[in-house]
């Protein structure tokens, strides 16, 4: 063993090793909090001051994280943050927590990747562990970060310092699977880079599961994304052969449901939000089709998906003629524009793409979301309805995109004219209901 790994698992099992997470967004700031609250000192770096100051000032932006969590941990000097890149030469371990999008080319978007770890790679020094949790295309932690990281001729990976890949697994608002208790893949350049990242990642999340390398942790992640994406494209697409067939597409689902093996349920909806599933899978896509092959399921899927929001648009046309009404000149009250229920979230929204192309089609276009209360699309500024009770009431359509607990749903089915409905919030009460429109 190595002078230095010795050194670093012995900081590591003391918990007196230095944690730097890079990127305190929504998986960035939960990790760091796991890392305070085992006991290890943390600094968050971000390019963002407006992120930084909100943590210096003991309050959380994300909404995952309590503000009193981030007070507790910054009044006792377990937590910090800054933009000052230069206080990653006394740092020890580091995440890497940044965004990875897609260009409107569909190519990957690594820039975040690449600045944070040039940006990294001036202060790298022996003993130091660094583990990528951006989601990309596999080789990316082998191809692009080990050669600026390890550019330095006193540096030797798996030797004096250690590099990995361990895919984020946050799901925004969910309270039973948390970033501590989810259990956390691990796959380092080295044999000896996963046996210290994961010593490091174990000594505060409950479960961590090594893997042989980065190549195989990475594809793991998009192995877990396509599955959900294909799967949704092909019950949306189901949703649309039953329209088709003048069957109800949720009864389907729910009677095929009660399988109690080989069957795993999907529901519909007006299309593919967040920043992983509807991005990810096209990493590989786009990785593929650099070695000559064509990813046939995940290019399918997307189509299908990414079409949803103008099948929703034509609902709302098509509801709208049955009462005589042309979509030009109505009066569109589109309800939640989150990507998924009860969180702020935006990211990928088809609520977006809806509310764009209703405008494109002339409708006069307004929303409610309890979360979201501004937004800005193509140029576009919005405001949440003030009162939503009356809008419904004037609203020529309502369209149900996404389904907020806090909705009273038998009050919106009394007062509206007209509901798309795309996410089953009326359940049984749509059905055989003149004004109510489902996929």
């Amino acid at each position: 063993m190595s002078t230095e790994k010795e050194r670093l698992l012995e900081k590591i099992d003391k918990k007196t090793a230095q944690i730097a997470i890079l990127g305190l967004g929504y998986v960035g700031l939960p990790l760091a909090v796991v890392f305070a609250e085992a006991g290890f000192t943390v600094v968050g770096i971000d390019t963002d001051s407006r992120k930084v100051e909100t943590i210096l000032n003991q309050q959380s932006h994300i909404a995952d994280v309590p503000s009193e969590t981030i007070a507790k941990l910054v009044s006792s000097g377990k937590l910090q943050a800054t933009t000052d890149f230069s206080v990653l030469d006394q740092i020890d371990a580091v995440s890497i927590c940044v965004p990875t999008p897609l260009r409107k080319t569909g190519d990957p978007d690594l820039s975040f990747i690449l600045d944070a770890a040039d940006k990294l790679a001036q202060f790298m020094h022996p003993g130091m562990v660094v583990v990528l949790e951006s989601t990309t295309y596999p080789g990316t932690t082998r191809e692009l970060l080990l050669p600026r990281l390890g550019q330095s001729e006193n540096l030797s990976v798996g030797e004096n310092f250690f590099l990995a890949f361990s895919p984020e697994r946050v799901d925004p608002g969910r309270q039973d699977w948390t970033t501590y208790n989810t259990p956390k893949v691990v796959g380092g350049i080295t044999p000896a880079c996963s046996e210290v990242a994961a010593k490091w990642y174990g000594k505060a999340l409950q479960t961590v599961v090594p893997v042989s390398s980065a190549e195989v942790a990475e594809m793991a992640k998009l192995l877990e994304n396509t599955f959900r994406m294909i799967n949704i494209g092909m019950v949306n697409e189901m949703a649309i052969m039953c329209d088709r067939l003048g069957i109800d597409v949720w009864e389907v689902i729910d009677a095929a449901a009660t399988k109690p093996f080989g069957f795993m349920k999907f529901t519909p909806g007006p299309g593919l939000g967040g920043h992983c599933i509807p991005i990810d899978p096209l990493y590989l896509s786009w990785k593929l089709r650099a070695l000559n092959y064509t990813a046939r399921f995940i290019e399918l899927a997307s189509e299908i998906n990414t079409n949803m929001p103008r099948y929703v648009v034509s609902k709302v046309q098509d509801a709208l003629n049955q009462q005589s009404k042309p979509l030009k000149g109505s009066h569109i009250l589109v309800l939640g524009v989150a990507y998924k229920p009860d969180i702020d979230d935006l990211r990928e929204s088809p609520a977006l793409d809806i509310i764009g192309l209703l405008r494109q089609k002339g409708a006069i276009v307004s929303y409610h979301d309890p979360y979201i209360p501004h937004l800005q699309h193509e140029g576009v500024n919005y405001t949440s309805v003030a009162d939503l009770d009356n809008s419904i009431r004037h609203a020529d359509c309502v369209a149900i995109i996404t389904n907020h607990k806090i909705y009273n749903y038998d009050t919106i089915l009394q007062n509206a004219k007209l509901i798309v409905d795309t996410r089953n919030a009326l359940g049984e009460k749509r059905r055989s209901n003149p004004k109510v429109v489902s996929l």
